[in-house]
């Protein structure tokens, strides 16, 4: 058996779309480990069941990457490689193309080798040219999405010996990142970080947007490390670049550059949901960053709140597990002094696989018995049956009280494998 994390969750979604005539396209943040699953894990995997090496076709177009195949980048030299490959009609083929947006006109490349019968074709990719919105209109309705993140917690602790809570404080410290792994000390694990911020993710984004204000994308980027789980919008970033950065830029410009972050896969906007209601706030949003390990050395490891960590964390898996996630806010009107008055309350998030629908609330610590009413009055207003749980920092066993509110600690809810739908 191979000596690696096998990724078994990603891997199960690769060997569920397996030879389904679809072209599987691997998104997400460079370095999160999509190669690896693709050209390791699942070339494995593929091995062990009867696949024969040749017919495991791989080009690599990293650029950061020694082994690329940055000769084969010719839109045409590329597909006269390939169909070589590919000749003999009696065989299946598997063809990986990583970070294929390298090639100028790619698609067509793939559109051709998705129609043949003997092929399956698997792609990797890192910016907007593989946005979900984009998917079906380049693979003429064809494409099949996987989203890669960093580690999870629970992949995180594999094959590791220390404490849980050595463990945690390690991860909520320096994240998830795959190659994190080879490094021992605390000063290599800092210096790959800022290398990934400064010559992979800003660089590719100004790049790949021909951006001229870099230093609106540096500046925004920090407001969005810093701001994890906060409301905001563009508009208030815009005030605090300039009353706070001495930024000068404008409006458009802010959501532009959230925009190009956010095609980078580096930072993820959660929309504002009246549960009573049943509609969206579309002014305003929080923003997650895809790995906690990134944020804080973006912010040089300045603010490392436990509240707004975890909560992103929290996010991270809701999202890992595959659920669509929103803010929640609870609207409610009250008499007071015979006045009417109008509150609104937030639930953290709301989460939802199509069908069904519950309620989560991250809460670091719940001191007293006016904390916990803070956390548990919004879950009491929602006005329906609805799942819905607390996740709580202290190490506590899961339990449900009178009202039917589960709780659960952070880690046994990052460990476990449960499906809240």
């Amino acid at each position: 058996m191979a000596n690696y994390i096998q990724r078994e969750d990603y891997l199960n979604k690769l060997i569920a779309r397996r030879d389904n005539d679809e072209v599987k396209i691997i998104i997400g943040p460079r370095r999160c480990g999509k190669s690896w699953l693709l050209k390791k894990i699942y070339k494995d995997y593929l091995l062990q069941h009867g696949v024969g090496e040749e017919e495991i076709i791989i080009v690599s177009f990293d650029i950061e990457d020694e082994t690329s195949d940055a000769d084969l980048s010719n839109r045409e030299t590329l597909k006269k490689y390939l169909y070589n490959k590919i000749a003999d009609e009696d065989k299946r083929y598997y063809v990986f193309l990583d970070e294929v947006q390298e090639v100028d006109g790619f698609e067509k490349i793939v559109n051709g080798l998705n129609a043949k019968e003997n092929v399956d074709v698997y792609i990797t990719g890192s910016n907007s040219k593989f946005l979900s919105s984009d998917i079906n209109t380049l693979f003429r309705g064809r494409g099949d999405e996987v989203r890669v993140n960093p580690f999870s917690f629970r992949e995180f602790c594999t094959d590791r010996d220390e404490s849980i809570t050595e463990l945690w404080k390690e991860y909520y410290t320096y994240g998830g990142m795959p190659a994190l792994r080879k490094f021992s000390s605390e000063e290599q694990k800092v210096s790959y970080l800022n290398r990934l911020w400064n010559k992979t993710y800003l660089d590719d984004v100004v790049e790949r947007n021909d951006l001229r204000r870099r230093d609106v994308l540096e500046s925004l980027t920090d407001s969005l490390c810093s701001s994890v789980g906060s409301l905001t919008n563009a508009n208030r970033i815009k005030n605090l670049l300039e009353s706070v950065q001495r930024v000068k830029v404008d409006v458009a410009t802010v959501h532009s550059y959230i925009g190009y972050l956010q095609n980078a896969y580096l930072f993820e906007g959660a929309k504002r949901y009246d549960v009573k209601g049943n509609r969206y706030y579309d002014s305003i949003q929080k923003y997650y960053a895809v790995d906690v390990g990134l944020r804080n050395a973006r912010l040089n490891f300045r603010q490392q709140e436990p509240t707004h960590i975890m909560e992103n964390v929290v996010y991270n898996e809701l999202r890992y597990r595959g659920y669509a996630v929103d803010v929640g806010v609870v609207e409610s009107r009250t008499m007071k002094d015979g006045k009417s008055t109008f509150s609104q309350h937030e639930i953290d998030f709301v989460i939802t696989n199509g069908r069904e629908k519950a309620y989560i609330q991250s809460a670091y610590r719940l001191p007293d018995e006016v904390k916990r009413e803070q956390e548990l009055y919004s879950l009491r207003k929602t006005g329906d049956s609805f799942r819905k749980i607390v996740i709580v920092g202290d190490d506590i066993a899961t339990y449900t009280d009178s009202q039917g509110i589960q709780f659960m600690g952070l880690f046994s809810f990052l460990l476990s494998k449960e499906n809240f739908l």
